[in-house]
């Protein structure tokens, strides 16, 4: 049984496509399991000159688009709970309007002044609409909770993501700050830990003893489409990299926390990304590699979509070599790549074991391949589960191994029943639970080492065009590990 949660939530940016699309749906299916109840109010705020009917058609729509059926009794409860301000957030005089609502708001419901404040708008608004939250009185002060939702980015680099982080800090404390990564959410990443400190057999072997190499692959099937204007300013390793992907990696690479709370584990996650080597120029000239793809058919090339400039020389490629340096994970490598237009949208993570010290089955006489690694597969999207490889003998005369894959998928009927990623980090902070949420050391880290890449790619012009349109990337992310004497798992012809 679900527990209930008395809230009351001001979503800035209530009219906007993430509320709309994520947002509105994920509440509704928390409502529908009892997570939020008779204590729960919606208060929303834009640009946009609505009243509250017009806005609760507003999110009915949303229900509908999202498969709901929101002609229900239930439906027309949870709707009966939004309202609506129209609001300039750069108008100081106008927050006291929204207080005033607030307050009145709380009143009726009794959600005892749980304040979830939801920032789903442009970056450049974040440390003035929380400084308003603050001085203009907008904050519980009756002993409910205040927590503050923004959405990525968290700056363009560590500088800009430093002042975010000190003018949020006037307003609200570290534990009252929840920086969505909707990555976070997903349930094979969630899995992780799971995995790895629910199973001995795993963990004893989780270091460079035994394991090669981890390759951590995010890729996109679709182009920049209508996100030109701020992928452009954005890019591959801003828009991936420094988020999705370093949180990934710190959940691989983290020693096991004390205990299961969120303190602990992000503490864990902190001194992982502690020991990550930030590269010189030269390091990061040799283990980071750039791509932006180029033509295909009738698709334009990066350079020739809409509201790009003809000379952009933004990546829409990433492929790296992480190192850490510390006991656990000296020597063994994290190869991480992310693009758009690959051979497909598909998230997974592989864990590459390494060989036994001697082969006794290749004898000379047999001329039998080498054995294979071993390799823990995680797939994260679209389908979700995880597969090991081991080796085994086949059924031939003779004595010959081959591969086999031991696969755990989630079957359908489950995966209906899983709950989306937005439902999840709603309700991790319904329950005040940072588990799931980057905090401001781990962003500092991240944004420490995408920096060093960043400046270094700055210092000379790429030949771009220089991956095709569905393929992996460029060939210099296969040099990558070739230099290594290695391989993707992944590979197109796999």
């Amino acid at each position: 049984m679900a527990t209930e949660r008395d809230a009351e939530f001001l979503m800035f940016g209530a009219t906007g496509d993430l509320a709309k699309r994520k947002l509105y749906p994920s509440l509704y299916n928390l409502y529908q399991k009892g997570t939020l109840g008779t204590h729960f109010v919606l208060l929303g705020t834009s640009r946009a000159k609505l009243n509250d009917d017009e806005f609760r058609d507003v999110v009915k729509q949303s229900l509908v688009h999202a498969g709901e059926k929101a002609d229900t009794k239930e439906a027309a409860e949870f709707l009966s709970r939004f309202y609506y301000v129209q609001h300039d957030v750069t108008d100081k005089a106008h927050y006291s309007v929204l207080r005033d609502r607030l307050n009145e708001l709380d009143k009726k419901y009794k959600a005892n002044g749980n304040r979830i404040f939801y920032l789903s708008m442009a970056p450049q608004f974040f440390g003035p609409v929380a400084g308003y939250i603050k001085t203009e009185g907008l904050q519980s002060t009756n002993g409910g909770f205040n927590r503050l939702v923004i959405e990525k980015p968290f700056g363009r680099d560590f500088e800009s993501a430093k002042k975010l982080n000190d003018e949020l800090s006037k307003s609200f404390d570290e534990n009252q700050i929840f920086r969505i990564d909707h990555y976070l959410g997903k349930e094979m990443i969630q899995n992780i830990m799971a995995l790895r400190f629910g199973n001995t057999v795993l963990e004893s072997l989780w270091n460079n003893r035994y394991i090669d190499n981890i390759q951590v692959t995010l890729a996109e099937k679709l182009g920049v489409e209508e996100r030109a204007g701020y992928y452009d300013n954005s890019g591959a390793l801003r828009d991936m990299v420094q988020n999705h992907i370093m949180q990934i990696v710190s959940l691989l690479a983290m020693e096991q926390p004390v205990a299961f709370l969120d303190s602990d584990i992000r503490t864990e996650k902190v001194k992982a990304l502690r020991s990550l080597r930030v590269y010189d120029v030269a390091e990061a000239a040799t283990n980071f590699i750039r791509g932006q793809y180029g033509s295909y058919g009738d698709e334009p090339d990066y350079r020739h979509e809409d509201d790009v400039p003809r000379d952009s020389n933004t990546e829409t490629f990433v492929a790296g070599k992480l190192l850490f340096d510390n006991y656990r994970w000296s020597g063994t490598p994290f190869y991480i790549r992310t693009g758009k237009k690959l051979a497909g949208k598909f998230t997974r993570i592989d864990v590459v074991f390494k060989k036994p010290l001697v082969d006794i089955f290749a004898f000379p006489q047999s001329g039998e391949k080498p054995l294979s690694a071993n390799v823990l597969t995680i797939f994260v999207e679209p389908n979700a589960g995880f597969s090991l490889q081991l080796n085994a003998k086949n059924n031939e005369p003779g004595f010959q191994t081959e591969p086999v894959n031991l696969t755990y998928m989630i079957d359908q009927a489950h995966s209906d029943q899983t709950p989306e990623p937005y439902e999840r980090l709603l309700h991790d902070v319904l329950k005040g639970d940072g588990t799931n949420f980057s905090s401001w050391s781990e962003v500092a880290y991240s944004w420490k080492f995408v920096d060093q890449i960043r400046r270094v790619w700055d210092l000379s012009e790429p030949d771009f065009p220089n991956y095709t349109p569905y393929s992996m990337g460029p060939a210099s992310a296969h040099e990558l590990l070739e230099r290594d004497h290695r391989e993707w798992v992944y590979h197109l012809n796999h």
